[in-house]
C-alpha cells in the first residue's frame, strides 16, 4: 500500500504497544508522531533538581505530589511525556487512570528545553498549545542554554507567557502557595 503526501497517518496510544521498549521516547500530539531519543545527562539532572525542588515543597505543604516523566493520556490521539509535573491532592486520585498514567491535564507541566530545534520547536508551540487547549494551569519552559524559565499562565482559558525568569531571579507561583526558588537552582 503506497501513502499519499496528502494521507496523514493518525497515530494512537494503542500504536503504542507495537514500538520497541528501547532508548526512545515516543509522543503523540494531534494524531502525529514524535520520536526522541532519551534527553541527554544535563537534560535529565535539571529535570531532577525541578523535581526536588518542587518535592521539597509539597513535602512542607501537602498541598500535592510531583512526578519526573509521567505519561499523560489526554486523548486516543494525544499522549505525551512531560519532564515534571505536578499535580494538586485534590485532583491528584481523580486523573489517575488503573495503570498510573495522568489522563487529564496537571496542574503544572515542565520542559526542559533539548538543542535540537525540532524539540525546541515542538515545547514551544505544539505543546503549548496542547497544554494549553487540555486545561494544564501552568507551564514552565526551562532553557539550560540561557539558565531561563519562562512561565506561561492560564488567562481568559489559554496559557500566556506570564514571565521570563533568569539564574538570579526567584521563582514564585499563585499555583504553588510559599514556593518560592532561585532559578539557578534548577541548573546547578
Amino acid at each position: 500500500m503506497i501513502i499519499s503526501a496528502s494521507e496523514k497517518i493518525c497515530w494512537t496510544i494503542a500504536d503504542l504497544e507495537h514500538f520497541p521498549d528501547n532508548d526512545k521516547r515516543y509522543e503523540i500530539i494531534a494524531g502525529e508522531l514524535f520520536v526522541t531519543r532519551v534527553p541527554h545527562w544535563q537534560h535529565q539532572r535539571i529535570s531532577g533538581n525541578i523535581y526536588a525542588q518542587l518535592n521539597l515543597w509539597c513535602e512542607k505543604t501537602g498541598l500535592g505530589s510531583t512526578a519526573i516523566a509521567p505519561g499523560v493520556i489526554f486523548s486516543e490521539a494525544d499522549s505525551v511525556i512531560p519532564d515534571v509535573v505536578w499535580v494538586s491532592q485534590e485532583r491528584l486520585s481523580d486523573i489517575l487512570d488503573a495503570a498510573g498514567h495522568l489522563v487529564d491535564a496537571p496542574d503544572l507541566a515542565v520542559e526542559v528545553l533539548s538543542k535540537t530545534t525540532a524539540d525546541r520547536q515542538r515545547d514551544y508551540e505544539v505543546k503549548l498549545k496542547l497544554y494549553s487547549t487540555r486545561g494544564v494551569r501552568e507551564y514552565w519552559i526551562c532553557d539550560r542554554q540561557k539558565q531561563s524559565v519562562q512561565i506561561y499562565r492560564r488567562e481568559n482559558g489559554i496559557l500566556k507567557l506570564a514571565a521570563t525568569l533568569f539564574s538570579e531571579d526567584t521563582l514564585t507561583s499563585p499555583l504553588l502557595p510559599e514556593f518560592n526558588c532561585l532559578v539557578k537552582r534548577f541548573f546547578a
